[in-house]
């Protein structure tokens, strides 16, 4: 009960932000990119890191990415990500893979997104009964609508594939922040 009230609250909170933000902010530029040149000045490189810390809990993530910018409206690009999650004397997983990410950006401050994520878990939970050891592949289909200010993209995103039963993610819906340089 207590993580869904913290995914929710998180989700809400990042609600209010991408509507509560001045449209001042976004009256910035983002820099054209040129429809001639080589491939390398189309290319962006981002990503994403993730630290989560409590009592007797540690979430490591580490998510680097690169987008190629087809034109100032498409992108797509590759990922990887580790994740180790700790529950001491409870849980523990380690869990890595890939995604496909395809970015459309129909104005400057409205970013739309795909990302096809494949990630191999590996978790052993433990109890007074004994332990309990899974391997499995785990996919996920995200589709996404953020708020774009320059490099930095505030969002939410929604896995089409979500089972309750059978997922490593807690909920659906979950909040992004995507940046790439």
């Amino acid at each position: 009960m207590k993580k869904n009230f913290t995914i929710n609250l998180t989700v809400l909170l990042t609600i209010v932000f991408l509507f509560g933000i001045k449209s001042e902010i976004s009256a910035q530029e983002t820099p054209e990119i040129s429809t001639k040149g080589d491939f390398w000045n189309r290319v962006q490189f981002g990503g994403g890191l993730g630290l989560g810390l409590g009592n007797n809990y540690t979430d490591i993530m580490v998510a680097p990415s690169a987008i190629y910018n087809f034109n100032p409206y498409i992108a797509a690009g590759l990922g990887a990500q580790y994740n180790y999650v700790k529950q001491k004397d409870f849980y523990q997983a380690n869990m890595y893979g890939g995604s496909l990410i395809a970015l459309f950006n129909p104005i400057q401050e409205l970013q739309l997104s795909t990302e096809l994520e494949q990630l191999r878990v590996n978790r052993t939970f433990k109890d007074n009964f004994g332990s309990a050891s899974e391997d499995f592949w785990n996919t996920a289909l995200f589709i996404g609508a953020g708020y774009r200010n320059q490099n930095v993209t505030f969002g939410i995103r929604y896995n089409v594939l979500h089972k309750d039963s059978d997922n490593i993610y807690g909920q659906a819906f979950m909040p992004f922040v995507r940046v790439f340089f």
